[in-house]
């Protein structure tokens, strides 16, 4: 009976592999088993790290807009509450771009969020 080496299976697994370690330094992108390690870690982060964007944006966009409610005169947290008790649908990424390019219409969001607290 002949011998099977599973070359091509091996092969295909091995260069799938290397695509995904594309852009490592040292052995870590040309030598299988550190390969292997260091793609199995990169995707635990991928998954990981794609969660925290979503808290760091968030964070970004309440940064920006307590900057702009403190310009108006307001602390973000009464601000967000005035908002609340306004009944204005307005989220955070919309009030934040809105504080950087059109701080005359931010102003007015923050008078109707006065006037909601008074």
């Amino acid at each position: 009976m002949t011998r099977v080496t599973s070359a091509v299976a091996s092969r295909k697994r091995r260069k799938r592999l290397f695509k995904l370690c594309k852009g490592f330094r040292g052995d870590r992108k040309n030598h299988v088993g550190q390969s292997k390690g260091a793609v199995m870690r990169a995707m635990a982060f991928n998954y990981e790290h794609r969660k925290q964007k979503k808290r760091n944006f968030r964070s970004l966009w309440i940064t920006r807009i307590s900057a702009a409610a403190k310009i108006n005169g307001i602390s973000y947290s009464k601000f967000i509450n005035g908002l609340k008790k306004a009944d204005c649908q307005l989220n955070r990424k919309v009030l934040s771009e809105m504080a950087i390019h059109d701080p005359q219409s931010f102003s007015l969001v923050v008078e109707k969020a006065k006037k909601a607290l008074a």
